[in-house]
């Protein structure tokens, strides 16, 4: 089934009201059927319990008399059959019809499936003809999804995830701003720094063999791949299982603050890394190295503002709430995280500082981050 994103300015409820002290109950519009599925994949990160997504499809044809009224026929017969703590609404108004299964207990999803189709089906039988029932399509999202290896970063199943295109419509011009302010401060800085980028090129290919710039693919918004650029800030060829493996402890809050000189109280990052060339220990401290990134804003890929951007093996070790911080806006090159402790934080709050910057993000507030940036550079803070 192909589910389309569309957005509806019609917010129609439909209500069926029973006698006695039970609750009424409520088929959601459409933004509000979206909003609750957002804040159910919330609940989820937090209870580790499963909720199962259920779409039946009445076709394109939302004009057609039949259509119409075996869609209704449907929301009746769903509002019937299903529990007060499931949640029925429109995933597209009139034209798809939406339940979440929420609190499953069972981690088995075939079984889970065969229960729901089953009994779903057999309601639908008895209060649908035969016509009608053969012009709906059903089909089932679990959550958490399974997310594509292939990307290391792209769900799998993007109708668990309506409300992110709803959002992003929603601020299309707050979204204008900000592309425009990335295009602008990213030449700006090209042409204003193209000295320092040639000084620093020179000096990494007069000390240590290999390339000036260090390429590696990277998680952009979505799970898009993107390649990106550093200057190269350590020795050719090296292992790269080491930084792999310390990736996997932070993600897990294992690893230990570690102090290059032995005093401070340390950061979450590797510290004397015999990796790490004489000119990039420097390109390092003062982040001189994340200058080529902004080739990457200019292609679109960055942002100036946003979260540091993930590598693919530290994709496959996330938990699912960690997952929100690769969907809700572009990578940058610097973000609160950079500007609010760096190496300093924990993981789990460097993720909570990049949700709250994905939940308020404007043009103003990239502002800020900016003005705030040189000062957390020249101090160095968690920077290695």
């Amino acid at each position: 089934m192909t589910l389309r994103n569309s957005v509806s300015g019609s917010t129609r409820r439909s209500f069926v009201k029973r006698s006695g002290a039970e609750n009424e109950r409520t088929v959601l519009g459409e933004e509000a059927f979206h909003r609750m599925i957002s804040i159910e994949r919330k609940r989820t990160e937090r209870s580790r319990k499963p909720f199962l997504l259920m779409l039946l499809d009445g076709g394109n044809q939302q004009q057609s008399t039949k259509s119409s009224k075996a869609l209704n026929s449907v929301v009746s017969a769903l509002l019937a059959s299903t529990r007060e703590t499931d949640i029925t609404g429109w995933y597209e108004d009139g034209i798809v019809v939406g339940v979440m299964f929420t609190d499953l207990e069972s981690d088995d999803k075939t079984v889970t499936l065969s229960t729901m189709l089953a009994r779903v089906s057999a309601t639908l039988r008895d209060n649908l003809t035969f016509e009608q029932f053969n012009q709906i399509s059903i089909s089932f999202h679990f959550f958490p999804d399974e997310w594509d290896h292939e990307t290391d970063g792209r769900p799998s199943n993007p109708a668990l995830y309506p409300d992110l295109a709803r959002h992003h419509n929603n601020r299309r011009l707050l979204s204008a701003m900000k592309r425009m302010l990335d295009i602008v401060g990213s030449i700006l800085a090209v042409i204003v720094f193209s000295p320092v980028l040639f000084m620093i090129a020179a000096a990494i290919k007069a000390t240590s063999k290999g390339p000036i710039l260090f390429k590696q693919q990277r998680i952009g918004q979505y799970g898009k791949r993107f390649t990106f650029l550093k200057f190269r800030s350590m020795t050719v060829d090296n292992d790269s299982r080491v930084h792999e493996e310390y990736v996997r402890k932070l993600i897990a809050g294992q690893a230990e603050r570690k102090s290059a000189d032995g005093d401070g109280e340390g950061v979450f990052k590797l510290t004397n890394d015999n990796r790490i060339t004489r000119v990039g220990s420097f390109l390092r401290r003062t982040s001189l190295d994340e200058m080529p990134q902004f080739f990457n804003v200019l292609w679109g890929d960055m942002s100036l503002v946003g979260p540091r951007p993930a590598i693919p093996y530290e994709v496959r070790a996330y938990q699912t709430w960690h997952r929100r911080r690769v969907l809700e806006v572009k990578p940058g090159i610097t973000g609160l995280w950079q500007v609010n402790g760096r190496s300093r934080v924990t993981f789990d709050e460097m993720v909570r500082l990049d949700l709250q910057y994905a939940r308020v993000w404007s043009p103003w507030l990239d502002i800020k981050i900016l003005l705030r940036t040189p000062r957390a550079v020249v101090l160095g803070e968690g920077a290695h």
